[in-house]
């Protein structure tokens, strides 16, 4: 049985926990948390995960090890279990611009193994979008697991442990980016006489018909936009403002930036 500890039990990690409750993998797994809140640990042992009074006793009896804390919190935290920290558990972290390397000299250890990972926070409804990143050192069996977890909460892709700081912008900050496109629909409604709740709820509807049109139609992104958009017809004009207003490039631009910004937050 995987004996898996969260230090951090806030909105990313007390979902991921209570993924793993809810999944198939509940039998082959015992959870252990802390956080300086209790309450939160408090509210998840109805789902079976076992509070600890320290980030030592995580590290003692954990196998995986998820650093689930803001990244401003993180040479604290890997400080306070420094001397429990063994080379045999492996530490997941899922703050960005946290890299292996920084835990490792942190806990001045060349040999501890880390799995970074980006979630987002559709993962609270089980459907997150996960980038993975794997050091050399990952036994093959603990890799396999902790990316299980992550496709129990939604999709979990591996990508190169260097391109971390990049995929932010595509998978972790990017429902922030479709809620403010998605506030503009909604407010739009709400002036055109539809109703915020109406408005909200097609508009969510078209999203979600639109990517798994994305994912699941077979056709790109170019013919996609081409089947919607009839010659001289509404979404024609609509999307001559868009391009006007260079939608895409400004896209380009949010995603560059965030990317930048992760790099100055590096540790």
């Amino acid at each position: 049985m995987n004996k898996i500890g969260f230090i951090g039990a806030g909105n990313m990690g007390g979902a991921i926990m209570k993924g793993i409750a809810k999944s198939n993998m509940n039998a082959e797994v015992e959870i252990f948390a802390f956080d300086m809140d209790t309450e939160k640990t408090d509210k998840l042992c109805e789902f079976g995960v076992k509070k600890c009074a320290d980030a030592n006793e995580i590290c003692d009896k954990c196998d995986i090890v998820f650093l689930a804390v803001k990244p401003q919190m993180f040479e604290e935290v890997l400080l306070s279990f420094k001397e429990h920290a063994r080379t045999e558990t492996v530490f997941v972290s899922i703050a960005a611009g946290i890299t292996a390397d920084y835990i490792r000299s942190t806990l001045e250890n060349d040999d501890i193994k880390v799995i970074l990972v980006m979630p987002n926070t559709p993962l609270l409804l089980g459907e997150g979008a996960t980038a993975i990143g794997k050091s050399e050192n990952v036994p093959k069996d603990k890799f396999d697991f902790v990316y299980s977890v992550f496709n129990e909460c939604g999709r979990a892709f591996v990508i190169p442990e260097n391109k971390m700081k990049e995929v932010i912008a595509v998978n972790s900050s990017s429902p922030a980016f479709i809620y403010l496109y998605a506030k503009g629909f909604i407010d739009y409604g709400v002036k055109a006489g539809l109703g915020e709740e109406v408005s909200k709820e097609l508009f969510a509807q078209a999203l979600i018909g639109s990517a798994k049109m994305i994912t699941d139609s077979g056709y790109s992104i170019d013919e996609l936009i081409k089947m919607v958009s009839s010659p001289g017809g509404t979404t024609l004009a609509g999307l001559d403002m868009l391009y006007k207003g260079k939608l895409t490039e400004t896209v380009d631009n949010a995603c560059e930036a965030c990317t930048k910004r992760a790099y100055e937050l590096s540790k």
